[in-house]
């Protein structure tokens, strides 16, 4: 058993993710030179919003970020703990580097999709080789010996980790369309995946074998945070496929890690909101970017496209055709990604869901209002400029 500290390190988790915010902040300038001398750059092609052409790389400075707020923890008694009783950290870094690197040869030399799929399942791999992998499922009709746990064989694990993993890096990868919009909705998503990872912790003695996916999404939001500036409209940096693909990396590896650390059978401790939390957070953190890239496969099979071809029909590009503001879109996609977000947190961490709900539903009554206003306000300007004049 674990020896458990007494007070959750909030102040450590807090340094850690300040760290990357700093140090990604301070890693984009020279990045940014480095991408305009080797030619990393992108050209404004048809379905690009930006009009002038853009150093990417940028996930390369936040990719040094996480890393160096990995390091900060290392050296902090109470997080190094995370080290002393797991793998999955050291593992998720190095997962991290491989896909980083694949995703900046992408930004480089224009891979075929192919390759860079093969670049997330090893990375996946590595995440599996390290510990990172899904070993239950929680069932409301019961589950495989373990209350209303699944517990999944070895091979269903791995297959579902891969899986999970791969649509995350893609969803991010599909969503990043618009200044400063997977840098907005990765802080979003792993601040709401720290909160639950810490409520994890609290609600299980504060053992310190659960650090690794609160440190897992202090890190990305602290690198998030760092490159927003730099990458806010306009953008004087993109992220690029090494960025995108280490938001979505990383995500999965902070939902995958709090899967493996309920309590089996535990049924007391948790509701069974909390039990199933780590699938209701997965699915509500990347809402926006998951059903975007559904409808995008969906949309180019249906004219015979290939589902990875590009297109100039993505949300935020509906968002700009309906008349909102290039900030306006990204701000809109905030909104809808922090209200699924948090409210999914807030339902596994407190004790009266119907307050929660309410919240939940005022929040999307405005998320929808704010977003339908241009629509509404276009209809009338035409209503209007068809009265004929008097």
């Amino acid at each position: 058993m674990a020896q458990s500290v007494l007070v959750v390190p909030y102040r450590e988790f807090l340094l850690a993710g300040l760290t990357a915010a700093v140090v990604t902040f301070l890693l984009v300038g020279p990045v940014r030179m480095l991408a305009l001398k080797l030619g990393a750059v992108a050209w404004p092609r048809g379905r690009d919003v930006h009009v002038t052409p853009t150093p990417r790389w940028g996930g390369l400075a936040m990719l040094g970020g996480v890393l160096c707020g990995v390091l900060m923890a290392f050296q902090l008694p109470a997080l190094r703990l995370a080290f002393d009783y797991s793998n999955e950290v050291v593992g998720v870094m190095l997962a991290a580097v491989v896909l980083a690197i694949v995703g900046a040869l992408d930004d480089r030399y224009d891979l075929d999709a192919l390759t860079k799929f093969a670049g997330q399942v090893m990375a996946a791999g590595v995440l599996i080789i390290f510990g990172v992998q899904w070993v239950s499922l929680w069932v409301p009709w019961g589950g495989t010996g373990q209350g209303n746990f699944l517990v999944l064989g070895q091979e269903q694990g791995l297959l579902l980790t891969v899986l999970l993993t791969v649509a995350l890096v893609n969803a991010m990868n599909f969503v990043d369309g618009l200044d400063g919009l997977a840098a907005g909705i990765g802080m979003i998503s792993a601040v709401a995946s720290g909160a639950f990872a810490v409520g994890l912790i609290v609600k299980v003695g504060n053992d310190p074998s659960y650090y690794s996916p609160a440190l897992i999404a202090a890190v990305l939001g602290g690198a998030c945070l760092g490159f927003l500036p730099h990458n806010f409209n306009p953008a004087r940096i993109f992220m690029g496929d090494s960025g995108s693909m280490l938001i979505g990396l990383l995500l999965a590896a902070a939902t995958t890690s709090e899967s493996g650390k309920t309590p089996l059978g535990d049924t007391q401790a948790f509701n069974a909101l909390a039990l199933f939390a780590p699938l209701i957070v997965l699915a509500s953190v990347v809402f926006i970017p998951v059903l975007d890239l559904l409808m995008a496969v969906v949309r180019r099979t249906r004219k015979g496209m290939s589902p990875f071809a590009p297109d100039k029909m993505h949300l935020h590009h509906r968002l700009l055709e309906i008349g909102h503001s290039h900030r306006r879109a990204v701000l809109l996609i905030y909104l809808w990604a922090g209200v699924l977000a948090f409210g999914a947190v807030a339902l596994s961490l407190i004790e009266d869901p119907f307050i929660v709900l309410w919240a939940v539903g005022i929040g999307l009554l405005l998320a929808v209002l704010a977003s339908v206003v241009p629509r509404a306000r276009r209809r009338a300007d035409t209503a209007r400029a068809r009265q004929p004049v008097p």
